[in-house]
């Protein structure tokens, strides 16, 4: 096998500062866009964010359509019920105002919408087939609310695969939006609880980017294009992965402490899509991996700060609960990297042992998980070590990004981790 020689980077154009929320109108206006379809979920409808890109909208003259029923946590059948409402009309342009699961809506819309196709025929391999996007697809502005996924960066579209009780998704550098409107004031009436979890997100972001599989060790692929979206760790995603750590570091506690903290806030927006960028290009692993078993087959934890009238598992704390187990798993295959995300985060690792890697790093997360008051493991989710088998079937079709952690994790390798992650302290 001929292991891959290059890698890309790739990511949507960025604004930010506060008030650019109503650059939306006259950007669309200076692409000679005339009929938008915006996106948005239920909670998010009546709010300032939405409010302010409606305004914008209709100053600069531009028609528009709402679809306000994005899913939290969107499952394949809420991303048909998107794409049929972008086919539903001649729309030029897209807008999605909300968190990842509004963003990620907004791609599929957009893909299925300019290239209709059976719907799993872009879904990620080995649930999917994996196509590539055929070509260009209409311009879509993104304006996150909150600071977690970086999904205005990438080229990644997450959802809950109902009959599969798992997370897949769609990859492809063509889904990126075109443009990330990254407004302060968008974030700040974010929930406590929803603040924490995103900035979880961005802490497993940064990390896993920086240790995931180098890009050199991943196989060529036939032709360019078919260049995964996650190419493995290489010399530009670490730059992005580690300073958004390094801003997590500093501001993550601050902004769920107290939401008026305009530079926490403004900091861990940056740190998201910092990360973004980071993983768009580097690809995470095992933690996101395993995450999405822990999302899908979910019974009734309620999350506190989610108004979503389902059972949910917020992904921050789907990834977050099982990220102390991995690394202590991952650590030996790039103890370096491990004890560096730990430094940034506030170990001392000055003359430790490249074996003690792994814990040094898990209890430096432990410490922030702790810090921000959440679920003590899987246990508290409403899991049990009976549900084992399942957690551990719903992670192995994750291909994508299983296959990039830094150390092999085989069936019975995973079994373990998700033991481990049970009670975390």
């Amino acid at each position: 096998m001929t292991n891959e020689y290059a890698f890309e980077m790739a990511t949507s154009a960025i604004r930010f500062g506060v008030g650019v929320t109503r650059e939306v109108g006259a950007e669309l206006a200076d692409l000679s866009k005339h009929h938008v379809l915006v996106f948005t979920d239920p909670n998010l409808r009546a709010l300032l964010p939405v409010v302010t890109v409606l305004e914008s909208l209709e100053e600069h003259k531009i028609r528009f359509s709402v679809f306000d029923r994005v899913r939290v946590e969107p499952t394949d059948q809420s991303f048909r019920e998107a794409a049929s409402a972008a086919q539903a009309d001649n729309f030029d342009a897209f807008v999605a105002v909300g968190g990842g699961s509004t963003i990620d809506t907004a791609k599929a819309a957009n893909l299925y919408s300019c290239y209709p196709a059976d719907f799993v025929d872009y879904v990620n391999p080995p649930i999917g087939r994996g196509q590539p996007v055929p070509g260009p697809l209409k311009p879509l502005i993104a304006i996150p609310t909150t600071a977690g996924t970086g999904s205005e960066t990438t080229g990644v579209a997450i959802f809950d695969f109902v009959q599969m009780h798992a997370k897949t998704g769609i990859a492809h550098r063509r889904l990126k939006p075109t443009l990330g409107l990254l407004d302060p004031e968008n974030t700040r009436t974010l929930p406590a609880a929803v603040a924490a979890s995103a900035g979880l997100d961005v802490l497993s972001h940064a990390i896993e980017s920086y240790t995931a599989l180098p890009f050199g060790k991943r196989p060529l692929p036939e032709r360019p294009i078919l260049r995964p979206a996650y190419q493995g760790s290489n010399p530009i995603s670490d730059v992005w992965s580690l300073e958004a750590l390094r801003l997590v570091a500093a501001y993550l506690r601050r902004a769920v402490a107290d939401p008026a903290d305009d530079e926490a806030r403004a900091s861990m927006l940056l740190a998201a899509s910092y990360a973004g960028i980071g993983f768009g290009n580097a690809g995470v692993h095992l933690p996101h991996g395993m995450s999405y078993p822990v999302s899908g087959l979910v019974r009734d934890y309620q999350a506190p700060g989610y108004s979503v009238g389902h059972p949910l598992v917020p992904h921050g704390i789907s990834v977050i609960v099982n990220a102390p187990a991995v690394y202590r798993f991952t650590s030996s295959a790039c103890p370096e990297r491990h004890l560096r995300a730990a430094e940034i985060l506030g170990a001392k690792v000055s003359g430790a042992r490249w074996g003690d890697a792994g814990k040094i790093l898990a209890d430096q997360i432990i410490e922030v998980m702790h810090d921000l008051r959440i679920p003590n493991g899987l246990r508290e989710l409403g899991y049990r070590s009976a549900d084992i088998p399942a957690l551990v079937e719903g992670t192995l079709p994750q291909h994508r990004v299983t296959k990039l952690s830094p150390r092999p994790a085989g069936r019975d390798d995973l079994g373990r981790i998700f033991e481990e992650a049970m009670v975390i302290w």
